[in-house]
């Protein structure tokens, strides 16, 4: 009987004990056997460690981790990338929609033969639906983006194109998905359902100024990766964010 493939789910943490329990049991319930659960720690003082040993008794074998001083998030996914052994590699910082989530991901991958899968996402406010992410199929060209927390990739992905840049400071994984999807060099499946609830309020969504930033990294992303007219780009993806507040 072959094996199924390993999926490695990462969490990036730092003094955020509460969340990070939450986030912990998000993952302990997915029904996906063949799973290895990475928590990279910016070195937490609060009861961080002490949930990273309760998780290693709850699911033993599958959970590694490390605790040190980082150069913020994506440093710190850097880190968990570089740590995983899984043929499929995500990460987890919210809520996955039911316990099956990871499972047809992986069934979308191998049933289609593709690089990677991606579906669709709700911001919470609570239990307040704020923006609803229903993205589908598309290309960056048309302003058309995967919402990251359901981006799950092959590691060859980033064999192939690198990880995360640090010198981003709010939108390097906008800059990361236009670097491995503008050319087309990959493919990607699309489960049109609600994989992820992401808590509103993160990095680049959590104010007016924040989302200016992530638009101003965003066009320096279009730029560096040498997407022509990027301006267009900028205006289609204004249009498609504010449209998913409209349908909310």
């Amino acid at each position: 009987m072959s094996t199924r493939p390993k999926v490695s789910v990462i969490t990036t943490t730092y003094n955020d004990a509460v969340n990070l329990e939450r986030i912990m049991e998000e993952v302990a319930r997915q029904d996906y056997k063949n799973l290895e659960y990475i928590i990279v720690d910016g070195g937490s003082t609060d009861r961080t460690p002490e949930l990273i040993r309760k998780m290693e008794a709850r699911m033993p074998g599958q959970v590694r981790s490390v605790s040190e001083p980082d150069q913020g998030i994506y440093d710190a996914l850097n880190k968990g990338i570089a740590m995983a052994s899984g043929d499929i590699i995500g990460c987890c910082f919210d809520r996955y929609a039911d316990e099956g989530v990871i499972s047809r991901m992986v069934e979308a991958i191998e049933s289609e033969g593709t690089d990677g899968v991606h579906g669709d996402l709700y911001y919470m406010d609570g239990d307040r639906v704020v923006r609803k992410w229903h993205q589908g199929q598309g290309s960056i060209r048309s302003g058309w983006l995967p919402g990251h927390p359901t981006l799950y990739l092959k590691r060859e992905v980033y064999e192939r194109f690198g990880t995360y840049r640090v010198d981003y400071r709010i939108a390097a994984d906008y800059e990361f998905m236009v670097r491995i999807l503008y050319r087309k060099q990959i493919r990607l499946s699309y489960l049109p359902e609600i994989l992820i609830y992401m808590s509103h309020g993160g990095t680049s969504t959590n104010s007016l100024g924040a989302y200016y930033q992530s638009f101003k990294e965003g066009h320096r992303a279009l730029k560096e990766n040498h997407v022509s007219f990027a301006w267009f780009t900028d205006l289609c993806r204004i249009v498609r964010v504010l449209a998913q507040f409209v349908k909310k």
